[in-house]
């Protein structure tokens, strides 16, 4: 027996990418998933994989603030405490200089990537403070350690936004057990490579991080016994020089 099967797991931005790497191997482990994001159909195509009895699918904008809240106690009501959140949702625009960037674009990003997760975050925190037990995965990006051009502005402002909240919930929730993570990937395979500003080749996407490696560092990491914090985990690409 897995030590998630019946664990209660919650996945944002989980109909691709990462987020649907992470659903498939805490699913694969025993785990009952609820998987949130925007577009309720992606969220479909990858729970017809899953048992249905331990999976559960959400439409849900992680900006709104209320249906965040609603969300979460759906979620609760059907399958219990939340024990471990997984926050993944995430976009980015074009273009992406302080410069350039459209200030609605500027305000959309911050919102999903960084008040998003707080949102979440702020959802969970009752009853994982009532149950003394909890882990929070924040998905942030090397980008939220080393500003870069290339990710933009926004971006980076909301990547390392997530970097200080993770270490503000791990300062503030000792006390109730409560641990928070959070992973700084270099360049993944995932769909927000289509919005860059240049086209990635396919030998590229081929050699850099794949959504399975960064879902195998969550369960790494939330594996671990809970005498164990790991407040940040940066990972790069072989190919990939970090600076």
């Amino acid at each position: 027996m897995s030590q998630f099967t019946d664990k209660v797991i919650v996945v944002t931005g989980a109909g691709t990418g990462i987020g649907q790497a992470v659903v498939e191997k805490f699913s694969k482990a025993g785990a009952r998933v609820a998987l949130v994001g925007r577009r309720l159909e992606k969220l479909h195509e990858t729970a017809e994989k899953l048992p249905a009895s331990r999976t559960l699918c959400f439409s849900c904008d992680v900006s709104d603030r209320n249906t965040v809240n609603s969300t979460i106690q759906q979620i609760t009501k059907h399958f219990g405490t939340i024990n471990i959140l997984v926050n993944n949702a995430g976009i980015n625009t074009n273009p992406r200089s302080v410069a350039e960037v459209n200030p609605s674009d500027w305000d959309r990003t911050i919102d999903i990537n960084l008040t998003g997760a707080f949102n979440t975050v702020r959802a969970v925190l009752p009853d994982m403070r009532k149950q003394k037990d909890g882990i929070i995965i924040n998905i942030s990006s090397i980008a939220g350690v080393r500003a870069s051009k290339l990710a933009g502005a926004a971006y980076s402002a909301s990547k390392f936004g997530m970097v200080a909240l993770t270490h503000s919930i791990n300062e503030e929730e000792m006390d109730y057990y409560i641990r928070a993570s959070v992973i700084c990937p270099g360049e993944v395979e995932t769909p927000i490579l289509d919005r860059r500003p240049e086209v990635v080749s396919a030998e590229h996407r081929a050699r850099i991080l794949q959504p399975s490696d960064v879902a195998t560092a969550v369960l790494f990491i939330t594996g671990l016994p809970s005498r164990v914090c790991v407040p940040e985990l940066i990972m790069k690409p072989t190919s990939q020089i970090y600076q």
